[in-house]
């Protein structure tokens, strides 16, 4: 079973990066090209469902590595959940009461998380003899998950993080005349 959500949630980790590469890519080329397909897709409410998306996924993925795999999180995955599970509450509540102003608490909250993250992911990638995670048990180096030959748990928190900054971005950019 945690074979099979591994490949579920890397191959989906893979998509996302695929998708914010060609974004990223194609703003580099043609930014009022972006602004306009961003206008036509990145309605607040469209924007906040797919982070509420987002956030649940990564918050279920979250929880299933600790409670059912039985990883247990170091301190800097604790640290990146604390800025993603408010996610799935603030966002669901926002899409109930259709409240758009909730993007710019959310974007903080995932900004935030995102450079938690981005350290996390350097200590796995680059300084795996790093000395970060001394209150924990667990190392902040340890690859629990391996997908698709990349594909860490902290790799995967970042992806969801970046995902939900640029559906922000990008809506609070197509708004602008």
């Amino acid at each position: 079973m945690t074979q099979t959500i591994n490949l579920i949630l890397s191959v989906l980790t893979f998509l996302a990066q695929t998708f914010l590469l060609w974004v990223l890519v194609f703003s580099l080329i043609s930014f009022k090209n972006v602004r306009k397909i961003a206008a036509k897709f990145l309605s607040e409410k469209n924007v906040i469902f797919a982070a509420f998306v987002i956030s649940l996924l990564a918050t279920g993925g979250s929880l299933y590595y600790s409670q059912i795999a039985g990883f247990a999180p170091c301190e800097l995955c604790w640290f990146q959940r604390i800025f993603m599970y408010p996610q799935v509450i603030i966002l669901g509540l926002a899409l109930v009461k259709k409240e758009g102003k909730i993007i710019v608490y959310s974007l903080l909250l995932a900004s935030i998380g995102a450079l938690i993250s981005l350290w996390h992911n350097y200590i796995i990638y680059i300084s795996p003899k790093s000395t970060t995670c001394l209150a924990s048990s667990v190392s902040c180096a340890t690859k629990f998950v391996l997908g698709l030959g990349y594909v860490t748990i902290p790799l995967m928190a970042l992806t969801a993080f970046a995902l939900i900054i640029m559906l922000f971005v990008g809506q609070k950019i197509s708004i602008k005349k």
